[in-house]
């Protein structure tokens, strides 16, 4: 969804496909009953399938590393005769370890990458190129038919297919991720109300900070940049400019935008400055790991901070067995909130997300990690990948999948641990997994649900670039998304004044980077995609 810079592609804008008929997922949104294509036959007990390993490159998380003995795999080897070989780094160095692999075509045989980068570099042999290859997969045949959206996503400007996009939901009944989570317990014993405007917010950290001296009430995940739909920049720049990150579709008109060129965009600079002055926002916000973001949550160095809502009942599962002194700590959430003027609101996850899975243009096995590829994209393959075995980690209620009880309420950390389900940069449909998920919710999650829903609108639709404006796109937009990092950074933690002078300097210099061109190219590609309004 317009790569990188476009906060409404991520975990980006897309619209909706013909899909069959849908379950409720976690957040409220629709997700197929299954994947969007037939079963693969299984292999003749006369011929069984050749052996044959492929790389996999993948991230340890939180929830647990990652394993080469998952018992999923182990029955997907035994369907397919294909061992997956993990090539493991950190969450942290995962980006920069793709940018290594790219520069240098040496790419992991499969690989969960950014679709954006799948446009960029399949072109240039470093991945495969599966229009070639759809008369010999039907799976990903039927994908593409069916979803006229991941087709997009995953068209480069030589017209190929480098990727196939990881499905996220049904975007009809308008599914979230994220939310602001709060010290519940603090927050009761303190007695402080929940905000609901911006300036209500500063004083709520102020009451934290005051309760809390050695703390830094806020914190955020990295990395900062506003494709992170939960860093920030993408969080405040919504709240004071109406804009989603850093160029996106605007909430009320099928126009995008540059957040620098709002009437907010000042105001979202001097709120932000004034929480890091006043010691509200933790002062490393740029620089975190997974793991200090955590221990900061856990500890009460922090107190506020926004992630996926998903996320919220492992982390105090995990802070009340840290300390035993925790066994009160609870976390629940606030209310969204924008300044005066602006829209109050948060796009719906998307049906297609800015991930596909893609295979390096040298793999050994071409044919093999086609039709490999062809079984996970498969009914019986998309199932194993996101709901795990049958009878061991969901079974059938009415007909539907939902995750066996004895995983609680946050089925994931169990499945991506022990099982490798549902497993980020390992599964391919995280829309099944949802749905399967939501049917066994607990009051407390429902009711969160609930309350964000007022705040959720469709999601933006994907646009269609010819080659010329994805050659425009690839020249533009990673120079612009690394400016904008640094600078609003600089302007954040004080190095750089916040005056019209320096303010205007950041535009020009916005200019110069291409954010013109790249505006005018997305809304000219949308025009072209769905018509002039």
């Amino acid at each position: 969804m317009c790569g990188g810079l476009i906060a409404g592609c991520g975990s980006g804008g897309q619209s909706a496909a013909p899909q069959a008929p849908a379950a409720k997922d976690a957040g409220g949104a629709a997700a197929p009953a299954q994947a969007p294509a037939a079963a693969a036959p299984a292999p003749a007990a006369s011929q069984p399938p050749k052996a044959v390993t492929f790389t996999w490159l993948a991230a340890n998380r939180v929830e647990g590393p990652v394993r080469q003995d998952w018992e999923t795999f182990k029955e997907i080897e035994k369907k397919t005769g294909v061992k997956i070989d993990f090539q493991v780094v950190s969450e942290e160095s995962l980006p920069e370890k793709r940018k290594i692999m790219y520069a240098t075509n040496t790419v992991t045989d499969f690989t969960l990458v950014l679709n954006q980068d799948g446009r960029d570099f399949g072109p240039e042999k470093v991945f495969l190129n599966l229009k070639n290859y759809l008369d010999k997969a039907p799976n990903i045949k039927k994908f593409f038919d069916t979803y006229p959206e991941a087709r997009a996503q995953a068209t480069a400007s030589d017209g190929g297919y480098y990727t196939m996009p990881v499905l996220e939901s049904d975007p009809s009944t308008k599914g979230f991720n994220y939310a602001w989570y709060v010290r519940k317990d603090l927050q009761d014993k303190y007695g402080l109300k929940p905000p609901t405007t911006a300036d209500e917010f500063y004083q709520f950290l102020k009451a934290f900070k005051e309760k809390n001296p050695d703390s830094y009430p806020l914190t955020f995940r990295t990395p900062v940049s506003a494709p992170n739909l939960a860093s920030i920049f993408t969080v405040f720049l919504r709240s004071f400019t109406g804009v989603e990150g850093y160029i996106n579709q605007l909430p009320d008109k099928e126009e995008y935008a540059y957040a620098g060129y709002q009437k907010g965009f000042k105001d979202a600079l001097l709120f932000m400055n004034k929480l890091y002055a006043e010691k509200l926002l933790d002062p490393e916000f740029a620089l975190l790991t997974t793991a200090q973001w955590e221990e900061r949550m856990i500890t009460g160095k922090s107190l506020v901070t926004y992630w996926w809502k998903a996320d919220m009942d492992p982390l105090v599962e995990k802070a009340r067995k840290a300390n035993a002194n925790n066994k009160d700590y609870d976390l629940n959430v606030i209310p969204q909130f924008a300044a005066d003027g602006i829209k109050n609101y948060q796009f719906a996850r998307p049906a297609v997300g800015v991930n596909g899975l893609a295979i390096a243009a040298n793999v050994k096995d071409k044919d093999a990690a086609v039709k490999f590829m062809d079984f996970l994209f498969s009914e019986e393959g998309t199932n194993l990948m996101s709901l795990g075995i049958l009878n061991k980690t969901y079974k059938l209620v009415d007909g539907k999948p939902r995750y066996m009880e004895e995983f609680g309420t946050s089925p994931y950390v169990p499945l991506r641990r022990d099982w490798g389900v549902w497993f980020p940069n390992v599964s391919i449909n995280n829309a099944i997994a949802r749905a399967a998920w939501e049917r066994g919710l607990d009051k407390k999650n429902m009711d969160i649900n609930a309350s964000y829903a007022q705040y959720i609108i469709d999601s933006p639709k994907s646009i269609v670039k010819n080659p010329e404006e994805q050659e425009l796109e690839k020249s533009k937009l990673n120079n612009l998304n690394k400016y904008l990092d640094q600078r609003l950074t600089e302007f954040v933690t004080g190095k750089a004044p916040i005056n019209d002078q320096t303010v205007n300097e950041f535009m020009d210099q916005s200019k110069k980077l291409g954010v013109d061109d790249l505006l005018k190219m997305y809304n000219a590609a949308y025009k072209r995609t769905y018509g002039a309004k």
